[in-house]
């Protein structure tokens, strides 16, 4: 079915639109902090950077890095069309998670990126070591 709006107007629209966050991935890091009895997180906090999760006692905060969107070296592969775009997309995310990360380092918090393929059944031993690791300040 041809679309009902010119390039330029379906253009402004797709602008327009703007996710709030990936549900799917953020929900199961929510499964396994409750399945593993990991507490003080909280989601929607109000911080620089917009960060998943939140331990504000602890001021550890924790993003879940998406693959795709930015740019894991295990599991990202470029598109074949218009790589141009994603490319620049693709380092442009890069550069502000690096940005976000210094400054909230800067401002006494403890970063944390958890890749999306970490939430994976079989790697989530490992991550809840290293998000305990995190959240109890052992180096």
């Amino acid at each position: 079915m041809p679309d009902t709006f010119s390039k330029r107007k379906r253009s402004a629209i797709m602008r327009a639109v703007h996710g709030s966050a990936n549900k799917s991935t953020e929900n199961r890091l929510a499964s396994i902090f409750r399945a593993h009895k990991i507490t003080g997180w909280r989601r929607g906090y109000s911080l620089f950077g917009s960060p998943d999760f939140v331990f504000p006692k602890k001021r550890v905060v924790i993003f879940v890095d998406g693959c795709f969107w930015h740019g894991c070296p295990k599991h990202y592969r470029r598109p074949k069309s218009r790589q141009k775009y994603w490319d620049a997309k693709i380092q442009r995310n890069q550069q502000r998670d690096r940005q976000v990360t210094r400054t909230l380092r800067a401002k006494g918090w403890k970063v944390v990126r958890i890749w999306e393929h970490s939430l994976a059944r079989h790697a989530e031993a490992a991550t809840v070591a290293r998000l305990t690791r995190a959240i109890s300040n052992i180096r």
